[in-house]
């Protein structure tokens, strides 16, 4: 796929996830059955019962890898900048973590999710956080704002992760903190698996390889990257995903395709910082 393709698809991919309120980048097991809920998605992935009801409902749409607030050691008066950001539901969580000194901006590219996010918001009394429409690969948000960056499960999706992590880097102040949680590769995935909107939809077929996802952070100028946790996530359960079958994929034929990468996608939670003087 071209990157405006890839670009498009994911958008109008994750604008019906917005509309009908629910979906994941997890594995079917734990989020396409219908007698498992969000919530449960959420727990598994990292979430502790008091964060998913703190939040105003319908900002925890199960579409993460992981919970990048949880290590992100937040403090009050801080200012974090969310990419991907979706319903809100880690800017909220992060928003009562730096408390009303504080401040948060939310980035998604998606319309519909930024309405929902909006709407959240208001419903929430969260007059600290903020959403922007936008690229992550073009950040709507100046030089030198942020304390930390967070992401997650949305950098996979980005055709130019460099540029991602360069604007990212230009966003946080010297000093400031990068926290993403995020799928990457172990083995390479195969091209008709690559070329699926299932597979960009999904979280899987714009992932690269792990070593390549870390260079890409220290290229953009970034210190003392480390990867905090790791988790592998079964490939073809990734793609279960309602707007890919939106989207008529033959999931038979991809089926068939992974049966032999079960390991091949990872979950990790990257940390890293902007030095203070460069």
């Amino acid at each position: 796929m071209k990157q405006e393709d890839i670009k498009k698809t994911v958008r109008e991919g994750y604008g019906k996830i917005a509309e009908k309120g629910s979906s994941c980048c997890g594995p079917s097991s734990l989020c396409c059955s219908p007698n498992n809920t969000v919530v449960q998605i959420s727990k598994n992935i990292g979430y502790r019962s008091e964060d998913l009801q703190v939040v105003p409902e319908g900002a925890n749409l199960g579409l993460g890898c992981g919970n990048p607030v949880a290590l992100a050691s937040l403090k009050p008066g801080e200012t974090v900048v969310d990419l991907g950001a979706g319903a809100g539901f880690d800017c909220f969580l992060a928003a009562n973590a730096v408390g009303d000194t504080g401040h948060v901006i939310g980035v998604d590219m998606t319309p519909e999710m930024i309405d929902k996010a909006r709407e959240n918001a208001r419903k929430g009394g969260y007059g600290q956080v903020e959403f922007r429409l936008g690229e992550i690969e073009n950040l709507p948000v100046a030089d030198n704002t942020a304390d930390i960056i967070i992401s997650n499960c949305v950098i996979n999706l980005a055709p130019d992760k460099e540029r991602v992590f360069t604007e990212a880097f230009r966003v946080l102040k010297p000093g400031g903190r990068l926290m993403v949680s995020d799928l990457v590769l172990l083995s390479e995935l195969p091209s008709s698996l690559k070329e699926s909107i299932a597979a960009y939809i999904g979280c899987v077929g714009g992932a690269i390889g792990k070593d390549s996802y870390l260079n890409a952070i220290k290229t953009a100028g970034f210190q003392d990257v480390k990867v905090l946790d790791e988790a592998t996530y079964p490939v073809d359960d990734l793609l279960s995903h309602p707007a890919a079958k939106d989207a008529g994929v033959d999931f038979v034929t991809l089926g068939k395709t992974l049966t032999t990468l079960s390991a091949a996608v990872t979950s990790v939670k990257v940390y890293a910082v902007k030095p203070a003087v460069f």
